[in-house]
């Protein structure tokens, strides 16, 4: 339970100053920049402040170490349950540091995100950007001026969590081959996107291995919506198998392929990608690939709270998370 200051308030820095026998600044000094303080009197400040309950407040020691406690994180469609449980392994680890996390919504429209990065660049103590559509140089300059990390982008000089895209379409690839399969098309997410770019560089280094022909289309909207529309444009093609960009749109696939009279996996196979909740509760459950969203997030808060090495500069990590097959329903052998 909190103690009181002299004046029966909650104490302040002046009571652990004259509790500790020490000068106000240097209370200050041992809270935020303890190793300009002697250990000794570091130890009495830091003994008196528990003794009192002190909470030093958070935006007074943002204006003596310049920093605010808070981290910001921008996702390009906050009602996609993929960036929702980014959103919540990002909090849950900062938090555990002791940092607020702000979060923006770019709907999806890159010069809005644009927008978004560079203003809350210049609020918080460090950035996460998830799987930007922003170019390279835009980038780069938010980078320069402040602490970033990406999730699902590779630039050189930015540390970044990245998740296997290639390697997991590569597995579903290697699954409908399995089955028998030899005519998909792959339904394919924004053209701005890293992961889109990955998914299709595995498809094009898996299929001919295996035999199959892949016909791609798109790009869609990575949305219910966008799935609906592509639906028909898909049975034109006269696949035996689908893969869609994502689960949110092979959820749009599926209602339309229901609405046409096309059965799942009777007449069409279908897969996902990413693993939501949704895609085991779906009827029938969804073929997909696992991404590693909750590890990714906390490791892009890692990455982000790992601050300048020895020499000064931002250490570059770019670590790579597997990803994993799951096999469910809505994938059989072909007719």
């Amino acid at each position: 339970m909190r103690q009181r200051g002299t004046s029966g308030a909650p104490a302040t820095i002046r009571d652990v100053a004259r509790q500790a026998q020490v000068s106000v600044a240097t209370v200050s000094r041992a809270l935020s920049a303890p190793n300009l303080v002697r250990e000794q009197t570091r130890e009495r400040v830091l003994t008196a402040a528990a003794e009192l309950g002190y909470q030093p407040n958070r935006a007074a020691r943002g204006l003596i170490t310049g920093r605010t406690g808070n981290l910001g994180i921008v996702v390009p469609d906050v009602e996609n349950p993929f960036f929702t449980g980014m959103l919540k392994a990002v909090q849950a680890a900062a938090v555990q540091a002791d940092y607020s996390v702000f979060v923006a919504d770019s709907d999806e429209d890159p010069v809005l995100e644009e927008k978004l990065v560079r203003t809350m660049a210049q609020q918080v103590d460090g950035l996460i950007v998830c799987a930007p559509g922003l170019t390279d140089e835009s980038l780069l300059e938010v980078a320069a001026k402040s602490s970033l990390v990406l999730v699902n982008r590779v630039l050189p000089e930015v540390p970044a969590a990245l998740m296997n895209a290639a390697d997991g379409i590569a597995q579903l690839i290697a699954h409908l081959a399995e089955l028998g399969h030899q005519r998909v098309v792959f339904l394919s997410g924004p053209d701005t996107s890293w992961s889109n770019h990955q998914r299709r560089k595995g498809l094009r280094a898996a299929a001919p291995r295996h035999g199959l022909t892949v016909t791609e289309l798109g790009p869609f909207p990575p949305r219910y919506e966008g799935g609906v529309a592509a639906a028909d444009e898909a049975l034109r093609a006269e696949p035996t198998a689908i893969i869609a960009y994502n689960d949110v749109m092979a959820l749009g696939v599926l209602s339309r392929l229901r609405e046409k009279g096309v059965r799942v996996p009777e007449d069409i196979s279908l897969t996902g990608f990413d693993d939501l909740i949704i895609a085991g509760l779906c009827d029938p459950a969804m073929t997909t690939v696992a991404m590693p969203v909750r590890e990714a997030g906390r490791l892009a808060v890692e990455l982000l709270l790992a601050g300048p090495g020895e020499d000064g500069e931002a250490p570059v990590r770019q670590e790579w998370l597997d990803t994993k097959l799951v096999v469910r329903a809505t994938t059989a052998p072909p007719r």
